[in-house]
């Protein structure tokens, strides 16, 4: 995004459409996330063993990922590489040209958000629709996605049938079912005629080459069967060992991305279509559904540089979305003032260990460092540890604006001479207080200006608490005294 980051929040807090939007999804996914663990025997446990298999995979990921490839191939399927997300869209556009195909279907996908493969694709004079209603309705906006699981998650149910009316030709209407009727019809014909599907792989599995897919619509299963070619993007962390390790990550994913047991499609491939009977069915007529080719493209772009590092604990994400529904500041600004691919928690750490703090020094900043992204992550990824690496990486690199250069060491000093500390802090209380209304201060300068710019500031209390602290205890003290003698 070409507007600074600061620019994008302030235009996010004045955005009443955003707001309403965001309350009614964020508030509903985080009591939905509630409801279904508390339905999970054990709930702890399993949300351990999947932290486990995270970690036990990512220590053995070159090992796995050979499996994998080995196993998609031996079921029919290709193994592409990319090194970066040029490499990724260079694979996927040759893939296409090959099928000679003209329009391709997409399914969500993250990852190919990451490396703009629309474009790319577009760039070819290959027409590329988006199937999941949340991308389509942000395709017709010409936006991005804000959010992991639910792209259109910023608009209102009234923006989008302004939008459908202008870009479809549809009645005017706010019904989210006749909306979603419309958009339906228009993608059942693209289903149909598509000459090559693309789709997203929440894991693979190493055992058996098995490409798991979550939705919860039906366009996931029509994406990836009913045209000829059938390209997976996924992420090289994306992996499990086996099966029962998938069904351990099964039961946390869909009840901390919406708060279901199991969301309504959970699709298991395991390569294309076979044309002819195995020799177990010998004489048996073949699989009449399905695509005849399936192509696995593995896009690394930066995650093994992520390995070994003291970041590399966010490769355990499973993409489930859980960290931005309770983040109280994206519930505020929404995805799109991050200006990354990837919104929210996740994203403050992922979107810079992938491309290097440099260009994206406010990512690590937009956190209130609470913790609640840590506690409702199934796999217990510790964000807030991250963003402090990064917040200390940035500073490293000379991010550090130059009034908190200045401020941190006058604290450094103030905070280890408590003669010095305990003068600022009654300088600070008696001008606080002074120029305070009513015990609110309605303007700082800057860059306390900052806080008072959208909400007033309290004066500092008449005494600090370690005053107040000590006059308690004595009288407490006293009270004990009293009792005694009587």
């Amino acid at each position: 995004m070409s507007s600074p980051f600061h620019s994008r929040v302030a235009g996010a807090l004045v955005d009443d459409n955003l707001h309403i939007a965001l309350n009614r999804v964020t508030s509903r996914f985080t009591t939905l996330r509630l409801n279904a663990l508390a339905s999970l025997p054990h709930a702890d446990s399993v949300r351990d063993r999947a932290r486990a298999i995270r970690a036990h995979t990512l220590s053995r990921l070159d090992i796995y990922l050979a499996q994998f490839a080995d196993s998609v191939e031996a079921a029919g399927g290709r193994v592409h590489w990319a090194a970066d997300a040029h490499a990724a869209n260079r694979i996927v556009a040759e893939i296409a040209k090959a099928a000679r195909a003209r329009t391709v279907v997409k399914g969500k996908s993250m990852v190919s958000e990451e490396t703009h493969l629309n474009p790319a694709l577009e760039a070819e004079g290959i027409t590329v629709v988006e199937s999941d209603l949340g991308e389509y309705i942000i395709q017709l906006a010409g936006e991005t996605p804000s959010h992991i699981i639910a792209p259109a998650v910023h608009k209102t149910k009234e923006q989008v049938g302004q939008l459908f009316h202008e870009k479809l030709g549809i009645p005017l209407t706010h019904d989210p079912a006749l909306l979603t009727a419309a958009a339906r019809a228009k993608l059942r014909e693209v289903f149909l005629t598509a000459d090559m599907g693309i789709s997203g792989v929440n894991f693979g599995v190493a055992e058996t080459g098995t490409i798991c897919i979550v939705t919860n619509e039906g366009n996931g299963r029509l994406t990836t069967s009913t045209p000829r070619v059938h390209v997976a993007m996924m992420g090289i962390e994306r992996l499990v060992p086996t099966l029962d390790d998938l069904s351990a990550m099964l039961q946390v994913l869909a009840r901390s991305a919406t708060g279901q047991k199991l969301s309504v499609y959970t699709s298991l491939i395991t390569g294309p279509r076979r044309r002819r009977p195995s020799k177990q069915s010998e004489g048996g007529p073949g699989e009449p559904d399905g695509p005849d080719e399936l192509h696995v493209v593995l896009v690394d772009n930066g995650r093994s540089r992520v390995l070994g590092t003291r970041l590399a604990e966010i490769l355990y994400c499973i993409r489930c979305g859980a960290c931005l529904n309770i983040c109280p500041v994206y519930q505020q600004i929404g995805g799109h003032a991050y200006g990354s691919v990837y919104p929210g928690p996740v994203g403050a750490v992922l979107t810079p260990a992938l491309e290097g703090v440099e260009p994206w020094p406010e990512l690590p900043q937009a956190s209130t460092l609470c913790g609640a992204c840590r506690d409702v992550c199934p796999v217990r990824i510790d964000i807030p540890r991250m963003l402090l690496e990064l917040r200390d990486a940035g500073h490293r690199a000379g991010q550090t604006p130059a009034w908190l250069k200045l401020f941190l060491p006058l604290y450094q000093l103030a905070a280890t001479q408590p003669a010095l500390f305990n003068f600022g802090a009654a300088a600070a209380r008696w001008i606080t207080r002074a120029l305070s209304s009513n015990g609110w201060l309605k303007r700082l300068p800057p860059p306390l200006s900052g806080w008072t710019d959208h909400r007033d500031f309290p004066a500092f209390a008449a005494q600090p608490f370690s005053a107040q602290f000590k006059n308690h205890h004595k009288g407490a003290k006293t009270q004990r005294n009293t009792k005694d003698s009587s």
